[in-house]
C-alpha cells in the first residue's frame, strides 16, 4: 500500500529555495535576483558561482578572476547581507565541479584542492554551509578514486562545520553508492527531479522522448521499480535537498552525437531546455505530466522522495532558454512558487491511489543493473 502524504502538512514544513543562476540572466544585478526571489515567499537560494563573480566584478568596477578569493569573500560578505535583509538563507554554494578522480600526483588534482580551500572561505563568508560537488565533465574515471577524494573534500568541509551535497550520477543509486564509499557523516544527496527522470526515463535523441531501448511497459515497471527501491534505500537525513525542474520534450530530437563543443545531447538538454514544471510555452511538443511543456514523470519521483520521510529544501534550479525571466522576475518567480506548490500537492494527491505493481520492492541489485542500463541507452 503506498503511503499516504498530506499536502497540507507538507508544505509548512518544507523549506524552498531558487538557484540564482535560474532567474534573470548573467547581467542581471543579484540584488535584484534576491529580491524577486524574496517577494515570492522563497526562503533560500542556492548561490551561484557565476553570480557571485559577476557581482564582486560590478562592485570594484573591475573583472574578478575566478582564483580571486580575497575579493571574491568581501563580496561574498555582502551578498549574506543582502540575504539577510530580505530574510532569505544561503543554503548552499554551487556548482563546485571537475574536483574529483584526477591521479594522486596530478597537477590537475593540487588545483582542485586549491580551489576547495579557496570556496569554503567563500562559504564561511557567505554563512552558507552545504557545497554542491557535481559530476566532473572528464570520463573513465575511477569510482573508487572519486569516493576517496570525495571523502577528503568532505572532511575538509567537516573542519568548519559545513556539507558536502553530492549530485554525481543521473540515477540516484549511482551516487548513493559513491556516498556510501566515501562514508563521511557530512556528506549526502542533492537529488534532482529532472536528472532523474531525465536520465532513468527519458531520452532526448529519441520522438519519443523516452528511452526506447525498452518497451514503453518494461521502461514503466523499471522506473517504478527504482522509485520504490528509493524510497526503502535512501534515509532521508542523508538527502540535503530535492532540486526541481522539468523537460521540454523537443519536436526535433537532437542529434546523438557531440556538438562541436563536445557537448552531449544530455548536456546541451540540460543546459536549454529545462522548464518549471508545469510551465513554459516554447521549443517543447509535449504536454503531459500535469500541463505546460514538461512532460517528464517527476510527479511520481518527487513523490517517491517524499516517502523516504524527507522534509528539507525544494530547490528551484531551472535552465530554460525559452523563458524571458529577465523581462519579469518577480512574475517569474511567483511562477516557480507555484510550480512547487502543484508539484508536491500532485505528489501528494497521487499517494492516495495504489502503488503500481510493478513497484514491489526490487532489490538492490536490480536497482543497479537498472542503472547500468540507462546509462548505456544514454
Amino acid at each position: 500500500m503506498t503511503q499516504y502524504l498530506d499536502y497540507s502538512s507538507i508544505i509548512t514544513s518544507i523549506p524552498t529555495s531558487f538557484a540564482s543562476v535560474s532567474i534573470g540572466s548573467s547581467s542581471t544585478p543579484l540584488p535584484s535576483k534576491l529580491s524577486a526571489i524574496s517577494s515570492a515567499g522563497f526562503q533560500g537560494i542556492e548561490l551561484g558561482f557565476p553570480d557571485l563573480q559577476a557581482y564582486a566584478s560590478q562592485l570594484t568596477g573591475r573583472q574578478i578572476a575566478n582564483d580571486d578569493y580575497d575579493t571574491l569573500c568581501t563580496t561574498a560578505t555582502a551578498v549574506k547581507k543582502l540575504a539577510t535583509d530580505l530574510r532569505l538563507t544561503i543554503m548552499l554554494l554551487q556548482p563546485f565541479s571537475n574536483f574529483e578522480g584526477w591521479p594522486r600526483d596530478s597537477q590537475e588534482r593540487k588545483d582542485a584542492f586549491e580551489r576547495a580551500h579557496g570556496w569554503i572561505r567563500i562559504m564561511l563568508a557567505a554563512g552558507c554551509e552545504k557545497l554542491q560537488v557535481g559530476s566532473s565533465d572528464s570520463e573513465g574515471l575511477d569510482k573508487d578514486l572519486i569516493a576517496a577524494d570525495l571523502a577528503d573534500l568532505a572532511d575538509l568541509l567537516a573542519q568548519h562545520g559545513l556539507r558536502l551535497a553530492s549530485t554525481h550520477a543521473p540515477h540516484w543509486h549511482d551516487v548513493w553508492t559513491l556516498s556510501q564509499k566515501a562514508a563521511r557523516p557530512n556528506m549526502g544527496l542533492c537529488l534532482d527531479t529532472f536528472q532523474s527522470a531525465g536520465g532513468e526515463w527519458g531520452d532526448p535523441t529519441t520522438s519519443s522522448g523516452r528511452i526506447e531501448s525498452l518497451s514503453a511497459s518494461d521502461l514503466e515497471a523499471r522506473y517504478a521499480a527504482s522509485l520504490e527501491s528509493l524510497t526503502t534505500t535512501l534515509p532521508a537525513d542523508k538527502i540535503y535537498l530535492l532540486q526541481i525542474s522539468d523537460a521540454y520534450k523537443l519536436s526535433k530530437p537532437l542529434d546523438p552525437d557531440p556538438d562541436e563543443d563536445g557537448l552531449r545531447p544530455r548536456g546541451r538538454w540540460s543546459h536549454d531546455w529545462r522548464p518549471l514544471p508545469f510551465h513554459g510555452d516554447g521549443g517543447g511538443s509535449g504536454g503531459g505530466g500535469g500541463g505546460g511543456a514538461g512532460y517528464l514523470p517527476i510527479v511520481p519521483f518527487t513523490r517517491a522522495v517524499l516517502r523516504t520521510g524527507f522534509r528539507g529544501w525544494f530547490s528551484v534550479e531551472v535552465f530554460d532558454a525559452q523563458a524571458d525571466s529577465e523581462r519579469d522576475l518577480e512574475g517569474y518567480a511567483k511562477s516557480a512558487m507555484e510550480s512547487v506548490r502543484r508539484l508536491v500537492r500532485e505528489a501528494c494527491d497521487s499517494s492516495t491511489s495504489s502503488a503500481p505493481a510493478s513497484a514491489s520492492s526490487p532489490s538492490v541489485a536490480t536497482v543497479a543493473a537498472a542503472s547500468a542500463a540507462s546509462a548505456a541507452s544514454a
